[in-house]
């Protein structure tokens, strides 16, 4: 035990006694027990499906449990809402935040506090600059939300708690969309925190940073406790056993590859944003090569979605001799004649973009793979649903079938078959983001070895993350998007996180200038 814990005090601050949810056909969780000690950095892990969120959801008034008890601080309580849990000195952050764009940093922090609690806290700017001082935040009561990047927001909704004096911190998937500085100003919050007696439940897939910063870890798989550990004894490998179950081991790095022959080339790409909260893309030239994957790191909201939507076609606003595949000028075609020229995509957003949730696998299978499946405006069904079955137990999709609605797949195995989907068109180019966001360690697995195999078929790949984990372990040349600017391309060797790092916080941009104004 770490002499942090030891400092603290022997009794729990939150102890989870056979806390068992029923869903309809699903177990959620089944007599889960854990404990939380004062100042404590508790990893919660498993895969997508494990139980985390309805056990969370649970500790946080989300989801009322149908058996089991919880204690807080020693002695039985019933979280009823998230009020109450607010109340008691549980906090949480979300992965998906939930701020408004058009409220400044204090008005959307005054929205989730008491009239009581606003009497005494007195002046809340005040208040939000004192702790943000003495935690090293950078949080401005004044900025509008709209004009913050993710890691600033994500330190907007970890003031929130601060502000209510929070005694327990969840974090859920806290790192995902955080350049590698950032998470590095993330952890030493989160330490300071744990120094002062705040216990906090970590949840992530990056098991690399449970290793370096969690005290102890409860693994869930299937709705039930399977076992603990001390993150520090263990490494990433033998945690991802634990929750798998099996012996698939961690990815541990592949053999680059460097291709010859151009497969798409971008020129002089420069589009102004749609929207006021775009961005606008300024200058891009990159060429992507045939059996070769490209890494584009960068925080969210630097000009990504903007990217792959005119590449993809998503975007109709026509550019002439700008986008070239496979030598074809593509930059007047429509999204449809695109991917019959060889382009796939895989947009961010799984449901709504990536598969409409009302419609079955087999139908989702068929709004972006038609060839083959349709004759003299005909659909032959039973082809279709004879390839979506394929895809379900090529990519072992977790469902009930081909006519499982989307919607009713985790996030981890609605990515898995749209991956699949695409990969099945033997692309020339395939458009990929975000392909393991919030996706267990198994599917994580699956999904890069299929991504590594269609690079070895001699497909060029567009693989844009803002894992930057990921783009070292799979990208065979890397660069990085920054408010509508695209980085240097490097080979992945040649380059290191600390600087891809450097180039999402925009450095490269300013290089660029000085080297411009000297010339």
């Amino acid at each position: 035990m770490s002499e942090t814990l030891k400092n603290q005090s022997s009794s729990p601050r939150l102890e989870l006694l056979n806390i068992t949810k029923q869903y309809p056909g699903c177990l959620a969780n089944d007599q889960i027990c854990m404990r939380l000690m004062p100042g404590e950095i508790h990893a919660l892990l498993g895969e997508n499906g494990a139980g985390k969120s309805t056990l969370v959801k649970t500790i946080y008034g989300v989801v009322a449990p149908d058996a089991g008890q919880i204690l807080w601080d020693g002695r039985e309580v019933e979280v009823k809402s998230p009020s109450k849990a607010r109340d008691l000195g549980i906090g949480m952050v979300f992965q998906h935040f939930s701020l408004f764009e058009t409220l400044t940093v204090a008005q959307n922090i005054e929205l989730c506090l008491s009239r009581s609690q606003l009497h005494s806290i007195g002046d809340l700017a005040e208040r939000i600059r004192d702790l943000s001082a003495t935690y090293g935040l950078n949080v401005d009561p004044d900025r509008f939300v709209h004009s913050l990047s993710i890691g600033e927001r994500q330190r907007v909704e970890i003031m929130r708690c601060l502000v209510q004096s929070v005694k327990l911190l969840i974090l859920d998937e806290p790192t995902s969309v955080l350049t590698p500085q950032e998470v590095a100003g993330l952890f030493s919050v989160l330490r300071k925190l744990s120094s002062e007696g705040c216990s906090i439940l970590f949840i992530s897939h990056k098991l690399h940073e449970v290793t370096e910063i969690c005290h102890n870890a409860t693994i869930l798989r299937g709705g039930k406790f399977v076992g603990d550990c001390e993150p520090a004894n263990e490494t990433p490998a033998t945690i991802a056993k634990m929750m798998v179950g099996d012996l698939a081991e961690q990815d541990a790095g592949y053999e680059k590859a460097f291709g010859e022959d151009i497969a798409f080339t971008a020129k002089n790409l420069s589009l102004a944003a749609k929207h006021p909260f775009g961005t606008t893309l300024k200058q891009i030239n990159f060429e992507l090569y045939k059996g070769e994957i490209l890494g584009i790191a960068g925080v969210a909201g630097n000009g990504q979605e903007e990217l792959m939507s005119i590449i993809s076609g998503e975007d109709s606003r026509t550019l002439k001799n700008t986008l070239i595949l496979d030598g074809r000028d593509i930059g007047t075609q429509s999204a449809g004649l695109r991917r019959r020229n060889g382009l796939a995509y895989v947009p961010e957003e799984r449901l709504g973009r990536g598969a409409v949730p009302e419609m079955s696998l087999s139908e989702n299978t068929l709004l972006t793979h038609s060839r083959g499946f349709v004759q003299s405006g005909l659909v032959n069904w039973n082809a279709v649903k004879k390839y979506a079955k394929s895809l379900i137990s090529q990519y072992s999709v977790k469902c009930h079938g081909e006519f499982s609605e989307a919607k009713s797949l985790s996030g981890g195995n609605l990515q898995k078959f749209i991956m699949g989907r695409e990969i099945g068109q033997n692309p020339k180019v395939l458009i990929c983001a975000h392909p393991t966001w919030g996706v267990d360690v198994g599917a994580a697995l699956a999904i890069h070895q299929a991504l590594l195999q269609l690079r070895d078929q001699g497909a060029a790949i567009l693989l844009i993350s803002e894992d930057i984990d990921e783009l070292f372990l799979l990208a065979d040349r890397m660069a990085a998007v920054c408010d509508g600017h695209l980085s240097p391309v490097v080979r992945a060797e040649e380059t290191s996180i600390d600087q891809i790092g450097q180039w999402m916080a925009g450095t490269f941009i300013n290089e660029s200038e000085q080297q411009e104004a000297l010339a």
